[in-house]
C-alpha cells in the first residue's frame, strides 16, 4: 500500500468508530483504556507464548479473554523511541528520538567507520501525546512508571535524572507516578530513590507499589472515562525480586530461564499485573474497558533466553524487536483468539484512538492503523513495517541499521558496509539462513521500499568517518 493511501486509511478508521456498550454515565463508544507496557519483558517470556519455566498465570488468563498476536513488533529494539512512538503514535524515525536515552560517545566502537546520526532524546511538547488526545475529550489521565522521554543523566553521579518540564504530567497526564528521566530503577525496594516516588513503606517492591498506585487512582476516577497507563520498570535490570518469588527457579536455570531472580521479577510482574487486572472486576468496569498488554522491546539477552529468535535487545534480529502483544476488548476481540498478523507499537495508538472515539485533524498524521479490522478477522493490505536503528547499543554487540518487514519477508540493511540480509520468518523464524544472494530481485525491491519510507519519515542516517 503507497505511504500516502495508508495515512488516509488511518485517518478513515478512526473516524468510524463504534463501540456496543457505554460508560455508567450512559455516554456510548467511551470506553475505558488500559495500557500496560512492561520493560524489556522477551517474547518468550510468558507461559502462553511457549514458556515452560517461567509463571505467568494472569497474563496467560489475559490471554485467554481476548487476542494474543504472535507478530508484534516493538517500535525499535530499544526504549526510548518505542515509548515515544507509542504515546504519539509516531515512527521513531518521524520523532528522530531513536536511542535509549543519550547516545553517550562510550556507546560507540573506536574503530567504527561510521558516526551515528544526531537525534533527540526528549520528547518536545510540540509532539501531541495520545494523553492530551484523550484528555481533551474529557478522559482522566493517569501515569504510573517508567518514562524515560524527560531527559536522561550521563553518569552515575550525577543526581540529574532528566527535566520536570518534560515529565508525564506536562504531556497530558493528570498524575505522574514514578516517571522520570530514568531508563531503570536504582533499586526495586523502597527507598527507591525515584524522583516522582515518594517512599512509603521500606523493602516494599516497586512493581506492587506502581499496581496501588493504578488501583487507589482508578477507584477515585472510573466513574469517569479513564486512560490508565501502567508502564512498569520490571524486568529491567537491576535483577532484583521479591525473596519469597526467587526459591522456586533456583536450580531451573536452563533453555527458558537463565536467571532464577530474572524468573521471580516476571513472576512478581504478573502477580502487581493481576491485581490491577482484577481491580477492574471489583469496580464492575471490566467490561468497559479496552485493555492493552505489551513490551518496549525484545528482552535483554544477558538476562533471558529469547530463543527460537535470533539475538535480544538492541538488535534489529526478531529478538530485539518481537514483543509480546493482548488485547482484551470488549464487544470487538474474541476469547481465545491467536493472531498472526505483523502490527507494531504505532498500530496500538491508532487502536485506541478508534476504541475512544477520538478523530484526527485533517492535516494530522499518525504512523499506525487501527487493529480492529483485524481482530474481527477482516482482511485487508497492511503497510510494511519498518525499523530505523543507527546507533550501537549500550552492549555494542550489534550493527547499526534498518529493516523492514513485508508479508513473510525480512530484510535488514547495515550502515557500516552497505549490506542486506534476508529471512523468511515463516520457514526461519530464527533468521539463521540469509536469502539475499539467493533472492537479490526482492532483495533489492524491498530496500527500495525501506529506503523510500525513511526518506519520508526524515530519517537520519549514519555519516561515512573514513
Amino acid at each position: 500500500m503507497h505511504p500516502a493511501l495508508f495515512l488516509v486509511c488511518v485517518c478513515l478508521s478512526l473516524s468510524s468508530s463504534s463501540l456496543a456498550w457505554a460508560q455508567p454515565s450512559g455516554e456510548p463508544g467511551r470506553p475505558h483504556v488500559l495500557l500496560i507496557m512492561t520493560d524489556d519483558m522477551g517474547w518468550m517470556d510468558l507461559g502462553c507464548q511457549g514458556n515452560g519455566k517461567l509463571r505467568t498465570p494472569q497474563l496467560d488468563a489475559l490471554a485467554s479473554q481476548g487476542v494474543r498476536f504472535t507478530d508484534a513488533y516493538a517500535a525499535s529494539p530499544v526504549c526510548s523511541p518505542t515509548r515515544a512512538a507509542l504515546i504519539t503514535g509516531l515512527a521513531p524515525a518521524r520523532l528522530n528520538i531513536l536511542q535509549h536515552g543519550h547516545d553517550a560517545p562510550w556507546f560507540w566502537p573506536e574503530d567504527r567507520t561510521i558516526q551515528p546520526p544526531v537525534v533527540e532524546h526528549i520528547l518536545p511538547h510540540a509532539r501531541l501525546t495520545m494523553a492530551e488526545r484523550l484528555k481533551a475529550a474529557g478522559y482522566a489521565t493517569g501515569f504510573f512508571g517508567k518514562w524515560h522521554l524527560s531527559g536522561t543523566a550521563v553518569k552515575d553521579d550525577d543526581p540529574a535524572t532528566g527535566g520536570p518540564d518534560f515529565y508525564p504530567d506536562q504531556h497530558g497526564f493528570d498524575v505522574n507516578v514514578g516517571g522520570c528521566g530514568r531508563g531503570g530503577p536504582p533499586t526495586y525496594f523502597d527507598p527507591y530513590r525515584i524522583p516522582t516516588l515518594k517512599p512509603r513503606r521500606k523493602g516494599e517492591y516497586l512493581t506492587d507499589r506502581l499496581a496501588d498506585e493504578t488501583i487507589s487512582w482508578m477507584r477515585e476516577h472510573h466513574e469517569q472515562p479513564m486512560f490508565v497507563t501502567l508502564w512498569t520498570y520490571n524486568p529491567h535490570y537491576p535483577f532484583e525480586a521479591p525473596a519469597e518469588l526467587i526459591p522456586a527457579y533456583e536450580g531451573e536455570e536452563g533453555p527458558g530461564l537463565k536467571n532464577a531472580i530474572y524468573g521471580a521479577q516476571i513472576e512478581a510482574t504478573d502477580r502487581a499485573l493481576g491485581r490491577v487486572l482484577a481491580e477492574l472486576e471489583a469496580l464492575e468496569i471490566a467490561n468497559e474497558t479496552v485493555v492493552i498488554f505489551t513490551s518496549d522491546n525484545g528482552g535483554w539477552s544477558g538476562a533471558t533466553d529469547n530463543r527460537p529468535l535470533r539475538e535480544g535487545k538492541g538488535h534489529l534480529y526478531e529478538g530485539g524487536l518481537r514483543v509480546p502483544l493482548i488485547i482484551r476488548w470488549p464487544g470487538v476481540s474474541e476469547a481465545g483468539t491467536i493472531n498472526r498478523t505483523p502490527v507494531i507499537s504505532m498500530d496500538l495508538t491508532a487502536t485506541i484512538l478508534d476504541a475512544t472515539g477520538v478523530t484526527l485533524a485533517p492535516d494530522d498524521v499518525l504512523d499506525g492503523a487501527s487493529l480492529k479490522p483485524v481482530i474481527e478477522g477482516q482482511d485487508g493490505a497492511r503497510a510494511p513495517l519498518t525499523f530505523h536503528y543507527p546507533h550501537w547499543a549500550f552492549h555494542k554487540e550489534n550493527r547499526p541499521g534498518s529493516a523492514i518487514r513485508d508479508g513473510k519477508y525480512k530484510l535488514i540493511h547495515r550502515y557500516d558496509d552497505d549490506s542486506l540480509e534476508l529471512y523468511d520468518l515463516a520457514e526461519d523464524i530464527g533468521e539463521s539462513t540469509d536469502l539475499a544472494k539467493e533472492m537479490p530481485e526482492l532483495a533489492a525491491r524491498l530496500k527500495e521500499t525501506l529506503t523510500h519510507r525513511l526518506d519520508e519519515l526524515g530519517a537520519a542516517r549514519p555519516s561515512q568517518i573514513r
